[in-house]
């Protein structure tokens, strides 16, 4: 599945995100969840990353107005993106990473 595939949009504006422990997921909107997925994947595009990095990276973009916290935008769609295997955590000393699924 790509990591696009499935969103569940409430009313055209919102999407409803996925958690991959099953939680109940978050209803955000659907233009700052598709900048906020992009940044994501363009981040972790060439090599993986920790948590902090990735962060730091998102935060970076993108460019231009965005109200609310992109740390928290950012959270809400990498768990989304790990609940339908578009992205993975994995173990790493001394911090687990993140990468892309092929």
């Amino acid at each position: 599945m790509s990591p696009n595939e499935d969103v569940a949009l409430m009313d055209g504006k919102k999407v409803l995100t996925l958690h991959p422990q099953g939680k109940k997921g978050r209803s955000i909107d659907r233009r700052k969840y598709e900048l906020t997925r992009l940044a994501i994947l363009q981040c972790l595009e060439n090599d993986d990353m920790t948590q902090d990095e990735l962060v730091r990276c998102v935060v970076e973009r993108p460019k231009g107005k965005f109200e609310g916290s992109k740390g928290w935008y950012m959270e809400s769609v990498k768990l989304d993106l790990e609940a339908r295997k578009g992205i993975e955590r994995y173990r790493s000393k001394p911090r687990d990473r993140y990468r892309v699924v092929s």
